[in-house]
């Protein structure tokens, strides 16, 4: 029996998991290069995974879109749960905006690190 708590609590976590995916999807060219050097993996092909480069503005905007959705579904639209239901606990809504938060800060981490990846090289 699916209720509309859990309705509510699935949509938050899939947009978040979207979030994070398109997130990945926008650094794969900075951060999966430098993470494969650092591990002692090189070669020609590590390139090529540069050649993403100019789809990365799509993944960036839809990231930020995916958060958007998020904090929307967090912190603008009330709260429609029985009243015994797991959304309505107090700790249970905490948990949701703590994991929001920090998932979005390492979103935003992820999306900044080209432009910030320059300061750890000096």
């Amino acid at each position: 029996m699916n209720t509309e708590s859990d309705k509510s609590i699935s949509t938050s976590s899939w947009q978040g998991m979207i979030a994070l995916m398109a997130a990945i999807g926008a650094s794969v060219c900075c951060v999966a290069p430098l993470v494969l050097l650092s591990l002692g993996i090189g070669g020609a092909w590590v390139s090529t995974l540069t050649a993403i480069e100019p789809v990365r503005p799509f993944f960036i905007l839809l990231s930020l879109l995916f958060i958007g959705l998020g904090y929307r579904q967090i912190y603008i639209i009330p709260n429609r749960c029985a009243e015994k239901a797991s959304c309505a606990l107090p700790n249970i809504t905490y948990r949701q905006r703590l994991m929001f938060w920090l998932s979005s800060a390492f979103i935003l981490i992820l999306l900044l690190f080209p432009q910030l990846a320059p300061l750890f090289m000096t």
